[in-house]
């Protein structure tokens, strides 16, 4: 008897759950399908799992595909289930390609490719519908996007779009997700929302075509370049009952969230200054150091180091100013923004060809919060005092690069599971935009 084994959440059982367990009952005689534990969901950085561990089970149960439903709960079961079942076969879908190359040493590994243009859902609640997500941009962060979407629920990445044609093929033989190149309203007609990863001059466009044809939209920063257009995809959004996202993925991150609410607590007294800072040298070639219109630190980094200044002070702010160091071709290669408000002041800094250290300080009257570089990702952060020794130090759980949260946030909302928008609110995404285009309006020297 040839013995087969797979692994899944299989929340929200759909199509793409169904084909795969048909597909490997037929590589042998017997099929046991291992469903993951709500707790090792979460150790392992599944987040928003929606149906409990007996409903996931059973709806595995009802395909007649597996001859035996075993639960996974530890890291390290599978290498001990394959030994105890004497498994000749381990299969995963084509996501985890190589992830699982370890086990070829105890038995065979198949990654199978995913059903291609699966649009519906076998077992579809309307209260949890699959929200289908279409990428806009097959650029470098769109293979990041995808490879953090499998740690979200309700979601599938139907396909993908960019006019450029090379681009495009490289994504859809990396990925085997189909790229559309030409037909924009045939592309949308396939999905429920859209992910806009496309370079800055074009997220306006496709954010405002998308809203026309009522889909949902998740843009990467800036969202627009001027205050009225970003005005006008809100009020687009809102009259539509639409979704809109800026993607500025700290915001979404837990780590960040916690730090906002220890700086707010008063631990520190009050708050009278912020200084972020968020630097990385951009390679010599790169569309940050050559694009004089739309690249450079400022577009690059802007979003991240403004959102803790903002959270902390809000958007009031009395008085701006931004500064930039520029390169040869107009680049700004370092910018720093200066905020005062009638009680504090704020600095943003932001090089892509000036290093200094990405850090995040929040000074008050107590005492301060140090947040050392990835700081914009929150993997741990320090209150601090007057006493040196007088140290409370935190480590908040972090999973991934911190996209996954961002689209967890994204479904959530579309599927009305989201709470109070609280995370990166529209005003301040609309704040942000008057600043990016004050910033604009001095690069084109008006």
């Amino acid at each position: 008897m040839r013995k087969v084994i797979t692994y899944g959440t299989y929340d929200l059982f759909h199509e793409g759950h169904y084909k795969l367990l048909e597909r490997a009952k037929a590589l042998g005689d017997y099929l046991i399908v291992g469903v993951t534990t709500e707790h090792f969901d979460e150790a392992r950085g599944k987040v928003n799992v929606v149906d409990p561990l007996l409903e996931r089970i059973e709806n595995v149960r009802k395909t007649g595909f597996a001859d035996e439903i075993i639960v996974e709960d530890h890291e390290g079961q599978k290498i001990e289930d394959i030994q105890k079942y004497g498994v000749d076969v381990f299969v995963l879908g084509s996501d985890w390609r190589g992830h699982f190359d370890y086990l070829k040493k105890y038995c065979q590994v198949v990654y199978l490719d995913r059903t291609a243009n699966v649009s519906s859902t076998m077992i579809r609640k309307e209260k949890f519908p699959i929200v289908r997500v279409g990428i806009v941009g097959t650029g470098r962060i769109a293979p990041r996007f995808v490879s953090e979407a499998k740690y979200v629920s309700g979601i599938e990445i139907e396909c993908a779009y960019n006019p450029e044609r090379e681009s495009a093929e490289k994504f859809q033989k990396d990925e085997n997700i189909p790229v559309y190149t030409e037909d924009l309203a045939g592309f949308l007609k396939q999905i429920d929302a859209i992910y806009i990863g496309s370079p800055n001059e074009t997220h306006y466009r496709y954010a405002k075509t998308a809203l026309e044809y009522g889909k949902h939209v998740l843009s990467e920063k800036p969202l627009a370049f001027t205050h009225n257009e970003t005005m006008e995809l809100y009020h687009m959004a809102k009259d539509k009952g639409l979704v809109l996202m800026e993607g500025i993925k700290t915001a979404y991150c837990p780590g960040f969230q916690q730090l906002m609410n220890v700086a707010k607590s008063g631990k520190i007294g009050e708050i009278k200054d912020v200084e972020s800072c968020f630097t990385r040298l951009a390679t010599i070639g790169s569309r940050e150091r050559t694009d004089a219109r739309y690249g450079g630190a400022f577009l690059e980094f802007a979003g991240y180091t403004l959102l803790p200044i903002f959270k902390i002070f809000g958007t009031n702010y009395q008085d701006v100013q931004i500064d930039s160091i520029l390169g040869e071709d107009g680049i700004d290669l370092y910018t720093k923004i200066q905020l005062r408000y009638d009680d504090g002041m704020a600095t943003a800094k932001m090089g892509v060809g000036v290093k200094s250290e990405g850090e995040l300080v929040i000074a008050g009257t107590d005492g301060y919060i140090l947040a050392p570089s990835p700081w914009w990702l929150t993997h741990k952060f320090d209150v601090r005092r007057e006493d040196p020794s007088d140290i409370e130090h935190f480590e908040p759980a972090f999973q991934g690069d911190g996209l996954r949260y961002e689209i967890s946030e994204f479904i959530s909302k579309i599927n009305g599971t989201g709470k109070k928008d609280y995370k990166l609110t529209e005003e301040e995404s609309i704040a942000m935009s008057k600043i990016v285009e004050l910033f604009m309006r001095k690069r084109n020297g008006e």
